[in-house]
């Protein structure tokens, strides 16, 4: 599904230039649930935002369902990311004026679906998040657990194929981490291909494989057998 070969990037300033990725060769297959670990600042997030179409490669290739999009424009790679890829934030990322309906609707406005099917949609993703009796509540309204399950419902409303998780339990207690955790688990035995970037080992262990970065290198690839 995904494929890069030697990608890098490099952010230049007029006074000092810093290699956040360098030269990463990574294969994932569809259906796999990986985990990206490593110390802050190691390239973990530049490396998701590549992989989720939000930004390019300074050097290398980068193969997206068999494309090679690495030199790609903003918008042919935000028409790619909408039809494909879903976005679980750290912090949410709901947008306060809007309800709890309106904020999972919001993927299904940008792919120009009708009224009857996005009602439609929205209404089967609040219920799989078992959120639906908070549909007219705005995000102030919601603990931090409610707000997550109303992020991971819009970034699956659309089916997409491939996930992108960024900390999705940083901001949970434990009780309401390991809720999302189970969620992601879940989708992922549904078909759903889920890159996490993640400092918890106990959120890893949900994963099938984790990828560790140090200093903008790959350092190592393990597999594991994934936790009940």
């Amino acid at each position: 599904m995904i494929k890069t070969n030697e990608l890098s990037k490099i952010f230049k300033t007029d006074e000092i230039e810093t290699t956040a990725l360098n030269r990463i060769n990574l294969e994932i297959e569809r259906g796999e649930f990986v985990a990206v670990m490593g110390p802050s600042g190691c390239g973990k997030s530049t490396l998701l935002n590549i992989l989720g179409l939000l930004d390019t490669p300074t050097t290398g290739d980068f193969y997206f369902l068999g494309e090679n999009v690495a030199g790609y424009s903003e918008k042919q790679r935000a028409k790619i990311r909408k039809k494909n890829i879903g976005f679980i934030f750290q912090n949410f990322n709901l947008i306060d004026q809007l309800t709890v309906f309106e904020n999972v609707e919001m993927p299904l406005i940008y792919l120009g679906m009708s009224t009857k099917e996005r009602k439609r949609r929205v209404e089967v993703a609040l219920e799989q998040m078992q959120i639906s009796h908070r549909l007219k509540h705005y995000p102030n309204q919601l603990s931090g657990g409610q707000q997550q399950r109303v992020a991971v419902a819009r970034a699956i409303v659309s089916k997409p194929q491939f996930i992108l998780a960024d900390e999705p339990t940083g901001n949970l207690d434990s009780a309401h981490g390991d809720e999302v955790m189970n969620i992601l688990a879940e989708l992922n035995n549904m078909g759903a291909t889920i890159i996490m970037v993640t400092h918890s080992h106990s959120d890893a262990e949900h994963a099938q494989r984790v990828v560790t970065l140090f200093d903008g290198q790959l350092l190592e690839e393990k597999y594991q057998k994934v936790s009940a």
